[in-house]
């Protein structure tokens, strides 16, 4: 008989079903997701750093480009976009709040508000690029100034204003792949509510998934003036 309690012991029986075998706690399960999550936040941060190291050489070599072409964005779509973002930033953290209190349905629905306003974010977005598209305000040789003024746009931008939209548009659409992949793992974890599988005890998960829409965010706060808002 004791010989069955020992075995049963050894086999993790008695621990948590969402305890993983290689680890003796869940304060050691989490602390290892953590440290695993910041370390990938750390090079996100570093990758990110050299968009912004590129934006600032172009703004040196180019800076009336950047005053000029800056004015053909539309801040007022950008500033719904940052509202979009820092409410979808609340709904998430209110996710989060819902595991700790062991709350299914306010961890359900702030995921889903979370989402929408993520799909929000992307849908202005196709909005804005589809004018550029439209206007000929496009990257590298791309770039269509005949085609812009065409449509009633000034394109007579001093410098390179090719450029500038190059720089545009790697950085808002590098940050819009990040807002896909944030929606995506919230599409995971939406399953995993449903599932039951996150409670007070174990919801690193859905922690590491708000770090990453924070940061998510915070890149966007430091776009949308560096973009939109050039003086």
């Amino acid at each position: 008989m004791s010989q069955q309690s020992s075995h049963s012991t050894a086999t993790g029986h008695d621990h948590p079903k969402y305890l993983a075998h290689h680890f003796e706690s869940m304060e050691q399960q989490n602390s290892s997701g953590k440290l695993g999550m910041w370390l990938f936040l750390g090079q996100e941060v570093l990758f990110f750093s050299g968009l912004f190291l590129m934006y600032v050489l172009a703004r040196m070599f180019y800076p009336d480009t950047f005053l000029a072409a800056h004015e053909l964005l539309d801040w007022k779509l950008g500033a719904l976009n940052t509202i979009f973002l820092l409410t979808s930033s609340l709904t998430m953290a209110l996710a989060v709040r819902g595991a700790q209190v062991n709350s299914q349905p306010q961890m359900y629905w702030n995921i889903v508000a979370t989402i929408v306003l993520g799909g929000a974010f992307m849908v202005v977005k196709y909005i804005e690029y589809s004018h550029k598209f439209h206007d000929g305000l496009l990257p590298g040789h791309f770039f269509d100034a005949a085609k812009a003024m065409h449509n009633g746009v000034p394109a007579n931008i001093p410098g390179a204003p090719a450029v500038f939209f190059a720089i545009y548009f790697i950085m808002t659409g590098t940050h819009g792949l990040h807002v896909l992949i944030g929606m995506g793992l919230m599409l995971w974890l939406l399953v995993r509510i449903k599932r039951g599988d996150f409670n007070s005890e174990n919801h690193v998960y859905l922690e590491n998934v708000g770090l990453y829409w924070h940061i998510v965010d915070l890149i966007w706060i430091f776009l949308f003036p560096l973009l939109y808002l050039v003086r």
